[in-house]
C-alpha cells in the first residue's frame, strides 16, 4: 500500500507545480485580439462526430451566405479542419492530434461540431483539451424566453474546477479513487471580470455568483472572495452569493427567476446549470455556446454528438439551431454585430413566428438542410 500512496503524492507533487506555474503564466499574459482591426479573420471549422458534421455543415453555409462579400475579398477565410473525430484521436492517442491542433492555432475562431468523448480510460475530452491549449476561459451561453420573462447570460470558468485535471487524479486500487479541483486567483479573476464587464456593457444590474463554499471552502471560497473582490470595481452592479443547489431551483421557480441576470460560476456547476437553463428555453439543441479566451475563440452547441440518431440514420435530420445561435455569437465576436442582429431575426422568424418547417430529429420532419435552406431565405427577404 505504502508504494501507492507514495506514487500517488509524486503525482500530487507534479500537479502542484504545474498549476503553479500556469497560474503565474496567466498573471504575465496581456493580449487581447481586436478584430474590429484585423486584416484578415480566418474561421475554422471541425465537424467533429454523430451529428456533428450534419449540423456545422449547414452552419458553415449560413455564415458563407452571411459574409459572401468579406470571403470574396479575402478579409474572411473559411477553413475546413479535419480530423477531429473520436476514430483518429483514438487511433493517436490523442483528445486533440498534434497536426489537428497545429491547424487549429492557424484559426482565429473557430465553428466547432459535437464531438464524442470515451467513457472510463485516461483520454480526456477535446472540448476540455482545446480550451486548455487555447486558454478559452470564459464559456458563455446566453439564454432568452422573453414570454418568461427570462433573459439570462452564464459566464462559466472554461480552464479549471474539477476538468483540468479530470483524466489525472489518483487511485490506489480496490480501495480508492481521488480526484483534484483546481481554483487559481488569476483564473478566477479574468473569468469574473468578463462577466462584470458583460454587464456593465450591457445594461445589467446584477451578477450572481454561484457556488458551493459552505462545502467546497477552498476552492469554492477561493472563487467567491474574488469574484466579490473584482465586484468592488463595479460598484454600480449588485453582487450576491448563492449556492448551487438552490440556483438550480430557482431557474425553475416562477416567482424568482426572471430577476437573475447574468451569472459567473465554477466550471462543473456551470456546465450542469446550462444544460437546465437551455432545457428551460426549449432543450439543448436550441442553445449556443461560446468559448472565449484573449486570443482565441470557439464557438459551438452545447448539446452531445446524439451518435444514437446517426445509428438510426437520422444524422441529416438533425437540429442546426444550436449550431446556428453558436455561429450568431462568433458573428458578434468578430466585430460583426450587424450580421449576428440578421441571424438572430431570422431565427426568430423561423423558430418562432412564422415556423413555416418543423425540424424533429427524424425523417418525419424537415433535414437540417432544408432549414438552414429556410433561414437563408428568410436572411433574403430581411436585406
Amino acid at each position: 500500500m505504502e508504494k501507492y500512496i507514495d506514487a500517488a503524492v509524486e503525482q500530487f507533487r507534479a500537479l502542484i507545480t504545474e498549476q503553479l506555474a500556469r497560474q503565474n503564466r496567466m498573471e504575465k499574459e496581456n493580449y487581447k485580439k481586436d478584430f474590429a482591426a484585423c486584416d484578415k479573420i480566418v474561421i475554422g471549422v471541425c465537424g467533429g462526430d454523430g451529428i456533428g458534421p450534419f449540423i456545422t455543415g449547414q452552419a458553415q453555409r449560413v455564415l458563407e451566405f452571411l459574409l459572401k462579400d468579406e470571403i470574396e475579398s479575402g478579409r474572411v477565410e473559411m477553413r475546413v479542419i479535419d480530423g477531429l473525430t473520436i476514430e483518429n484521436r483514438l487511433a493517436c492517442g490523442k483528445a486533440i492530434p498534434d497536426n489537428v491542433l497545429s491547424k487549429l492555432k492557424e484559426c482565429d475562431v473557430i465553428l466547432k461540431g459535437p464531438t464524442t468523448t470515451p467513457k472510463g480510460g485516461t483520454m480526456e475530452s477535446a472540448n476540455v483539451a482545446m480550451r486548455r491549449e487555447l486558454d478559452l476561459y470564459a464559456n458563455v451561453r446566453p439564454v432568452s424566453v422573453p414570454e418568461l420573462g427570462i433573459d439570462w447570460v452564464f459566464y462559466r470558468e472554461n480552464t479549471e474546477g474539477e476538468y483540468v485535471l479530470g483524466s489525472r487524479g489518483v487511485e490506489i486500487p480496490e480501495k480508492l479513487a481521488m480526484d483534484f479541483k483546481v481554483t487559481t486567483d488569476a483564473g478566477t479573476k479574468r473569468i469574473a471580470r468578463a462577466a462584470f464587464e458583460y454587464a456593465k456593457n450591457n445594461g445589467k444590474t446584477s451578477v450572481a455568483i454561484v457556488t458551493k463554499a459552505n462545502i467546497m471552502k477552498k476552492t469554492d471560497g477561493k472563487f467567491s472572495k474574488l469574484c466579490h473582490e473584482v465586484a468592488q470595481d463595479y460598484p454600480e452592479i449588485a453582487a450576491d452569493d448563492w449556492y448551487i443547489d438552490i440556483m438550480t431551483a430557482n431557474l425553475i421557480n416562477e416567482n424568482n427567476r426572471s430577476k437573475f441576470q447574468v451569472f459567473v460560476l465554477p466550471n462543473l456547476y456551470g456546465d450542469i446549470i446550462t444544460d437546465e437553463a437551455a432545457q428551460i428555453q426549449g432543450g439543448v439543441g436550441t442553445a449556443g455556446s461560446a468559448n472565449i479566451g484573449d486570443r482565441y475563440a470557439m464557438f459551438e452547441a452545447i448539446h452531445g454528438s446524439a451518435p444514437r440518431m446517426v445509428e438510426r440514420g437520422d444524422g441529416a435530420y438533425a437540429n442546426p439551431s444550436s449550431m446556428l445561435k453558436a455561429a450568431e455569437m462568433l458573428l458578434r465576436h468578430i466585430a460583426m454585430p450587424d450580421r449576428a442582429e440578421r441571424l438572430a431575426a431570422a431565427m426568430r422568424i423561423c423558430t418562432e413566428t412564422e415556423k413555416k418547417i418543423t425540424v424533429t430529429g427524424r425523417s418525419t420532419g424537415a433535414s437540417c438542410a432544408e432549414f438552414a435552406d429556410y433561414v437563408m431565405d428568410t436572411l433574403t427577404k430581411l436585406r
